[in-house]
């Protein structure tokens, strides 16, 4: 009992940071059961159809149309209900599933485009993320390529977000496996920018297509003059190295009018959609387009 007791406050002190001490206490085992029934469930999760990709649309902050869609892992338990994402990706990340589901989720989101494709929408870009571990793994570049050919997806509607912390933890390996993406016709973004200690030089040598600007800068801009200025910078520095820039959480029209104003170059957040199961998605085109076809007839 002691033993468990011990091995329990370690994964305590490695989920906080790792380099401390934890001491054991009885809501720690709480926590450390209900971590091991999710990784149990989590899985089984891929072979009995429990996981679901939503969408969350980005705007182009010059028209107003849609331009594009991320793609963000949604998993319902058929015993724990929905589990947050902030419950089962570290474990996904700790345990090594999130390279087979990372595989699941490249496959739904071409298959998705497919579909879009087949039901007259055009191509809707869409962005996927992808983790430091899926970024190391040695058969991501196939399993990306036959995605991409089964489905017959188009060069540059498929895109890749890597945080900016993920990018730097080895950045000769990573650069080659980006280089080696990118050769497939996949588009790139570094997300949550702006969080991580990157080097502006090597920033400037990965073959990004998107800088993504942290929800956090966007926050906070309208009450801290600081992080209005970071974000100002952000944007651009994106410009400067060629990028478009996205700006993340964007929930007022307050914060649109900054951002329009810093010449940001898409917004993604819940003033303009939450995100939300694929065959929605359709629906909420149709009524964003009408409601700009509205507001050019005004304005004319």
């Amino acid at each position: 009992e002691l033993m468990r007791h011990a091995d329990v406050a370690m994964y305590q002190a490695k989920a906080e940071g790792r380099n401390s001490a934890q001491f054991f206490n009885a809501k720690m085992t709480e926590r450390a059961q209900q971590r091991l029934q999710i990784e149990s469930r989590l899985r089984h999760a891929i072979e009995q159809d429990e996981l679901g990709l939503h969408y969350q649309p980005r705007v182009d902050a010059r028209t107003g149309a849609m331009a594009g869609a991320e793609g963000l892992l949604r998993w319902t338990s058929a015993d724990l209900g929905v589990v947050s994402p902030a419950q089962y990706i570290p474990i996904a990340e700790e345990t090594g599933l999130i390279v087979p589901i990372g595989k699941w989720v490249i496959e739904h989101a071409c298959a998705q485009i497919a579909l879009w494709r087949q039901e007259g929408l055009g191509d809707i870009e869409v962005s996927i993320n992808l983790s430091a571990l899926q970024l190391r793994d040695s058969g991501l570049v196939d399993a990306l390529e036959a995605s991409l050919r089964r489905h017959a997806i188009p060069n540059g509607v498929l895109e890749i977000e890597i945080t900016e912390s993920a990018l730097m933890e080895s950045v000769e390996a990573n650069l080659q496996q980006l280089q080696a993406i990118r050769r497939l016709g996949v588009g790139l973004a570094i997300d949550d920018f702006g969080t991580g200690y990157s080097s502006l030089n090597y920033l400037s040598r990965f073959p990004l297509d998107k800088l993504k600007v942290d929800r956090s800068f966007v926050h906070d801009m309208l009450d801290d003059p600081t992080n209005l200025a970071i974000t100002r910078a952000i944007i651009g520095l994106g410009h400067t190295l060629g990028l478009k820039v996205v700006a993340e959480g964007v929930e007022t029209a307050q914060e649109v009018d900054i951002l329009r104003g810093a010449d940001c170059d898409e917004f993604q957040g819940f003033f303009f959609a939450r995100p939300m199961p694929a065959h929605e998605l359709p629906a909420w085109l149709a009524a964003r387009d009408a409601d700009r076809k509205v507001l050019v007839q005004l304005a004319g």
